[in-house]
């Protein structure tokens, strides 16, 4: 089908990659090349985290968002620095290192807002990474309060930011984005907001949600985008990759979903082949469940995502799947490979041999 020591640039490339049915072959060009960057030694790793939506108040409107509500909705909410500091406590007895904080594009909360509690969390969890705010908060907070991305950005960093989380890219294809989130920033604003965050120093993941029955060559672009500014800054991390859950959230979207199983080791695989400069490919567990997850490990990826103590928007679109460190080193291992936790940054902390914990079932 293809060399591993080509270089795939082009989106025809990409999407004859993409059109294939034939996915054991490219499940197995996929992981030769994750043994490039992650030789069989090497374990496949998770991180003990949770994610914490500050406000579900949002105008964006996305078309596939059950999450979202006006501001005058008897469920809308803004989280206080207590509660957050009661939910990060909580992560942080659980033995978390990663603390995920986004949430909707709320236009009543001024700048302040997130710079305190960036400040407040620094001080009362100062080794905790705060993994927060992604291009289209960061691009809307900004816009909102007559300040440049450089500008908050900045100011975040200053208050204790750590990283940026990938979210909001969906397909970075502006012919799809218009058609199913109209009011979220471009495809071109999204990568400026990471190329600004690159640039000052910030490490961030970039991510993919596919099945809005967008094609090949959509993918393939937004593939190609990001594995193009990768080369230019070196700055993301990991990419993840994920499929749009239509079961609450499907909005009159276009039938020709694209989201199965079989669709999204297929995107996992190529993924791995395309961006060949970017050294973590992340399972999603969240919504492909444990079983799937456990399959990409040998579709290129080399990282099963966060344990999540909390999650809410996929939940919304009515996906409930759960985990803990117990089932997550249990289904690594089960794949044959060590379990290692790590923080945000891909440095190992604890590695888990097969008999060094007690496996169970039990759900946070």
């Amino acid at each position: 089908m293809i060399s591993l020591k080509t270089r795939l640039n082009t989106i025809s490339e990409v999407s004859t990659l993409l059109e294939s049915n034939n996915l054991l072959e490219l499940g197995f060009l996929a992981n030769e090349k994750r043994r490039e960057f992650h030789p069989d030694q090497d374990p496949v790793t998770f991180v003990i985290d949770r994610n914490v939506n500050y406000t579900n108040i949002c105008s964006c409107k996305c078309k596939f968002c059950v999450f979202n509500r006006d501001k005058t909705h008897r469920e809308a909410y803004e989280l206080d620095y207590e509660t957050i500091k009661r939910k990060t406590g909580e992560l942080v007895l659980a033995g978390g290192t990663q603390l995920l904080l986004q949430g909707g594009l709320n236009r009543d909360l001024p700048p302040e807002y997130y710079t305190e509690i960036l400040s407040k969390l620094r001080a009362d969890f100062p080794e905790l990474a705060i993994h927060a705010f992604s291009p289209p908060e960061i691009a809307f907070i900004a816009e909102n309060n007559g300040l440049s991305i450089k500008e908050l950005l900045q100011e975040f960093i200053n208050s204790g930011l750590s990283s940026i989380p990938g979210g909001g890219a969906e397909i970075l294809s502006d012919k799809i984005r218009t058609q199913i989130s109209p009011n979220k920033i471009s495809s071109g604003k999204w990568l400026k907001v990471m190329e600004t965050a690159h640039e000052l120093g910030l490490k961030t993941t970039a991510t993919m949600v596919f099945g809005f029955g967008e094609n090949a060559q959509h993918i393939a672009e937004h593939l190609l985008l990001i594995k193009n500014l990768q080369d230019k800054t070196g700055g993301f991390t990991a990419f993840i990759p994920w499929t749009f859950a239509p079961s609450r959230s499907f909005q009159g979207l276009s039938n020709n979903l694209n989201n199965t199983a079989f669709d999204y080791l297929k995107v996992l695989a190529v993924s791995r082949l395309v961006i060949d400069n970017i050294p973590n490919i992340q399972a999603s567990w969240v919504t492909q469940g444990l079983n799937i997850a456990q399959t990409t490990l040998n579709f290129g990826a080399n990282d099963f995502g966060g344990t999540m103590l909390e999650e809410n928007v996929v939940k919304a679109a009515g996906v409930f799947n759960k985990t803990n460190v117990e089932q997550v080193v249990k289904y690594i291992q089960k794949a044959g490979f060590k379990a290692a936790q790590r923080n945000t940054y891909y440095k190992v902390l604890k590695t888990f041999e097969t008999t060094s914990i007690p496996i169970s079932i039990s759900n946070h």
